[in-house]
């Protein structure tokens, strides 16, 4: 849906060399970053059998290809344009550049939905319910639905021109510049699809996603306060038991006689291994988080601006437009960086592909020499490392 903000008749008018110069660099940083960063995602998945493992990553891997895609299908031609102060692709190309732009941009926020609620699952819910829920054919439907649902408010209204109905003398008049002699890619939209497209494109999947991470978040407190409850009762946890017992971790019922006396003080594999689960969960919680964060700090500003022109009678300035669209741009090149510096196991397997498979990353620090395994959490899962 971003692409609305090509409204803008001619968003680069009045910029002077210089101008254009810093800008051309700004975005072409932006550009790289977003290649570089969303292929790095690609392939650390690709080549980390643990990354693989985890469902959640199915879908980090989806929303990385539709950025990737952002950025090499959709970004370039809009900064040719911006510098250019002209289209020169012709009409039919300037309308499947606006499908793409829409499609791959709606595309990234369900599959960011769909994280959210992955992690409701596997944090609100027992561990069997996430697994009944988010079985091989859910995950492989909902990542369908994240690459169908925004064909049906991208290619098909576009490609059908439902989007101008009733402002077709508006858009010609802003195609043509007679002073420059320039061509524009204008996309404006009219009240029925301003509304609906941004409803189905931002709103609804935005509210979905508050309301899952509220849930995790409250879920998260009371968990907490379990775990005070048992240190205060003089039972905390060990300090390390993912490390000194990974075994106990992943199969506390092959300890059948630990489970026999609920008062004696070691008598808690279950315990530790419930309050450890639900802090890696919390902590990958967090750090989706953020992600959505910077995700609707990154666009809302295009979709309330995308609601309200059409009732104010398209006065926003095409230089506001263009400074909104580029600031949703930016998101496509973030993720990438939030799952480095955020997420232990990515930045691991970051490190391994950058340092060409360089032994320091290939495992995390253990404590001892006669430790066999160690753990590492991805995406809120613990998972042993042999």
């Amino acid at each position: 849906l971003p692409v609305l903000s090509l409204c803008a008749p001619s968003s680069s008018e009045g910029f002077g060399v210089a101008e254009k110069i810093v800008l051309l660099s700004f975005i072409s940083a932006v550009i790289l970053m977003a290649i570089l960063g969303n292929l790095l995602v690609m392939v650390a998945v690709c080549r980390d059998r643990q990354l693989r493992k985890i469902k959640t990553n199915y879908f980090i891997v989806s929303l990385a290809f539709a950025d990737l895609l952002v950025s090499v299908l959709v970004m370039p031609f809009g900064a040719i344009e911006l510098v250019q102060d002209n289209w020169i692709y012709g009409e039919m190309f300037c309308l499947v550049r606006t499908s793409l732009d829409v499609l791959l941009t709606t595309a990234s926020i369900l599959h960011l939905c769909c994280i959210s609620l992955d992690r409701y699952y596997a944090i609100c819910c027992q561990p069997l319910v996430y697994r009944n829920k988010m079985t091989p054919l859910r995950i492989a439907v909902m990542l369908g639905g994240c690459w169908v649902i925004p064909t049906f408010i991208s290619f098909l209204p576009i490609m059908q021109g439902w989007n101008s109905i009733g402002i077709i003398d508006l858009i010609q008049q802003r195609q043509f510049n007679k002073a420059s002699n320039s061509t524009y890619c204008i996309f404006m939209v009219n009240k029925p699809y301003a509304i609906t497209c941004s409803v189905v494109a931002f709103y609804i999947p935005f509210l979905l996603m508050v309301l899952a991470y509220h849930r995790i978040y409250v879920t998260a407190r009371a968990h907490a306060r379990q775990i005070r409850l048992l240190q205060r009762a003089g039972h905390p946890p060990e300090q390390h038991p993912p490390e000194q017992h990974p075994q106990e971790q992943h199969h506390p019922q092959e300890h059948p006689q630990e489970q026999q006396h609920p008062q004696e003080p070691r008598q808690h594999p279950p315990d530790q291994h419930s309050s450890h689960r639900m802090k890696t969960e919390t902590k990958a919680a967090k750090t989706l988080c953020i992600i959505m964060g910077c995700f609707c700090l990154c666009w809302a500003p295009f979709f309330v601006t995308n609601i309200v022109d059409p009732f104010i009678n398209y006065t926003v300035p095409g230089k506001l437009w263009t400074a909104f669209l580029w600031l949703g741009y930016i998101n496509s090149g973030l993720n990438p960086f939030l799952y480095a510096f955020l997420n232990k196991a990515f930045r691991r397997a970051f490190l391994i592909i950058l340092c060409c498979g360089d032994e320091r990353y290939r495992r995390p620090s253990i404590l001892g020499q006669t430790v066999p395994c160690s753990t590492t959490t991805i995406n809120g899962s613990t998972h042993v490392l042999r």
